[in-house]
């Protein structure tokens, strides 16, 4: 019987496991892995701040978006033509506070 309650003890801690790391996934991709709340810009708040940050970064197209971001009211990732890809962060009257490489957690010198 022991053995039969170990088993059972394996399989459920390696699905909760297996749930864990999937979930962990998802908030990843979603954007959840820093302190902002995950949630896309949407509706007219959604054009302006793209419109803002295209006009930033000279161009390219809009990846993702982020409301209440850490480092700003808006956060719009931009992929440039070039492949590379900038963070524009937005005050909440969608003036740029910075922008930066995604990854390098430096300014490009979009700061205005």
């Amino acid at each position: 019987m022991s053995n039969l309650k170990n088993r059972k003890a394996l399989i459920v801690g390696g699905s909760v496991l297996a749930l864990a790391a999937g979930g962990a996934g998802v908030a990843l991709g979603a954007g959840g892995g820093d302190d902002g709340s995950g949630q896309p810009i949407t509706g007219n708040a959604l054009d302006r701040a793209s419109a803002v940050a295209l006009d930033s970064t000279g161009g390219g197209q809009v990846s993702a978006t982020e409301v209440r971001d850490e480092e700003g009211y808006y956060e719009v990732e931009v992929k440039k033509n070039d492949g590379s890809q900038v963070d524009v962060h937005l005050d909440r009257g969608f003036k740029v506070i910075d922008s930066s490489g995604d990854g390098s957690g430096g300014s490009d010198g979009g700061s205005e």
